[in-house]
């Protein structure tokens, strides 16, 4: 018992001494200034989470790490939660994780009730981030336990796991698609002086290629300039015709969903976690099992308001979720959560197993920040709920333009070299090209971030190896995560279905012989 209480007293130490640096007034403005934004950039079809944070995470070099993370976090939340207006009154999913909201909030628009699906969604919104945040606090120190376990070999794994399940989880067809632009991103992060040898890779006499490709310059070509490029050539046309009506639902109907909301909350932590599903599938797989389990399943579809509360506690939870890995394990969740981890890894936080030694109360540091953004994002969601249906009516022939610009800024930035922006424009081009092959971009996004990891670790193993890659056999974890590695590769590539589809039927084919 008394050691119990020792430890509670270390813990509310950890909370009380981070709380000094989040309360900072400038702190907290940043926080409600990044979630007005964020859900400003949410409502607005086109203009996504990862998009705006990558656009951002350049501009935060003049500030301090307390102001930046804050303002990240809180474009973050933000945005996920701005995205579910538009799916509402307009039927565009203002960002792909509000997609699933659309099913349900789109037909209750057209009743007239509108405004009392974006108020279900947002106190849903609200209760997901709340859940996904105490989730993230209980769950992230074993996780860490676990992490201290781990040597070189894990790490460059984790690396190649994260990237193989983001390939898996983010094709639309198959997944060879996702791991050829995860392997991608790792290639790119290759180019430059080798960093431990100094040896020019892949540089080809270019002088200004021995520095490598900057993180930021990358990522905001990829999520920033190939979706300006698809956007324009979209062209999506929308008119506001209807009214939002009463927002805040009544507390019978609020209490009736919350079986619901507690069971997608649960989803959306989990499925969060995974490396590469992120908000998006989050909110389905939160969708699909609320509608299975539900007692009006005819109902989904047609207006449901259990619909949207499952898809909008579903991918709020998740921005928590997506935040375990980084802190455990410097792996992303998500493309928008890649975001939070290069702007920490841009301002001298390196995530990982030693942050808790390195920066302790870190997981309260962010778990306040959280908290504080998703309050602002309750006031801002009911307060101006009727207000923000008017910017669905913003040309977007004027929007990204100025889009552009705040990219051109962004990518110069980061090093104040003209030679980014041309690097930002190349990789924008590039991922415009694979997005209308239907290959995923997040992948790429995910081997950017990780492909220092896995090049350093790498090399880290093979020489306390001596050369020998036998070795990883001898390490349990390793051993396992390698396994899932394998499992994953074939069960996807459809190796593991087609023999069995060969073997059904040589069984067929001996039943049928007399």
């Amino acid at each position: 018992m008394e050691a119990l209480l020792q430890r509670l007293a270390a813990e509310w130490a950890l909370v009380t001494g981070v709380a000094g640096n989040v309360f900072e007034p400038q702190v907290l403005m940043l926080v409600l200034l990044g979630t007005f934004l964020g859900i400003l950039v949410g409502t607005i079809p086109g203009l996504t989470a990862t998009m705006t944070l990558a656009l951002l995470v350049g501009l935060t070099y003049g500030l301090g790490f307390n102001s930046a993370i804050a303002m990240l976090i809180g474009i973050f939340v933000g945005a996920i939660y701005g995205g579910c207006i538009a799916s509402i009154m307009i039927n565009i999913p203002g960002t792909p994780s509000a997609a699933a909201a659309a099913l349900d909030g789109f037909p209750l628009a057209k009743q007239g009730k509108g405004g009392l699906a974006i108020g279900v969604g947002t106190l849903t919104s609200f209760f997901g981030m709340l859940f996904g945040i105490l989730c993230m606090i209980l769950i992230t120190p074993l996780v860490l336990r676990l992490a201290l376990m781990m040597g070189a070999w894990e790490f460059f794994l984790l690396a190649i796991l994260g990237i193989t399940l983001c390939g898996t989880l983010s094709s639309q067809e198959t997944a060879i698609k996702g791991w050829m632009v995860g392997f991608l991103g790792l290639f790119i992060t290759t180019v430059g002086l080798d960093p431990i040898y100094a040896t020019p890779r892949f540089t080809f006499g270019h002088v200004q290629l021995m520095g490598g490709i900057a993180l930021v310059p990358a990522l905001i070509g990829a999520f920033g300039i190939s979706e300006v490029l698809m956007v324009l050539k979209e062209q999506v046309p929308y008119e506001i015709t209807m009214r939002t009506g009463k927002i805040i639902p009544g507390m019978k109907q609020t209490l009736r969903l919350l079986p619901t909301a507690i069971r997608s909350g649960i989803i959306g932590v989990f499925v969060g976690a995974v490396p590469g599903a992120g908000e998006d599938i989050s909110a389905w797989v939160s969708y699909g099992i609320a509608k299975k389990r539900s007692k009006h399943e005819e109902e989904f579809g047609k207006g449901s308001y259990e619909g949207i509360a499952a898809a909008e506690t579903g991918n709020n939870a998740a921005i928590s979720g997506t935040l375990i890995p980084i802190i455990t394990l410097a792996i992303p969740g998500s493309g928008a959560s890649a975001m939070i981890l290069a702007a920490m890894i841009i301002h001298g936080i390196r995530p990982g197993p030693m942050l808790p030694l390195e920066h302790p109360g870190f997981t309260y540091h962010l778990a306040l920040l959280l908290v504080i953004a998703s309050v602002a994002m309750l006031i801002f969601g009911l307060v101006l709920a009727k207000g923000l249906v008017y910017l669905l009516t913003a040309p977007r022939q004027i929007l990204m333009p100025i889009i552009v610009l705040v990219c051109a800024i962004g990518a110069y930035a980061s090093s104040f070299r003209a030679f980014d922006i041309r690097v930002m424009v190349l990789i924008g081009i590039v991922c415009y090209v694979l997005r209308e092959m239907k290959y995923p971009i997040a992948p790429l996004a995910l081997g950017v971030v990780l492909g220092p990891m896995a090049d350093s670790e790498f090399r880290r193993a093979m020489l306390s190896s001596r050369g020998d890659l036998t070795a990883v056999f001898s390490r349990p974890i390793a051993l396992v995560i390698l396994l899932v590695i394998v499992l994953t590769l074939l069960l996807s590539s459809g190796v593991v279905m087609e023999k069995t589809r060969a073997a059904a039927r040589r069984v067929r084919g001996k039943m049928a012989r007399p």
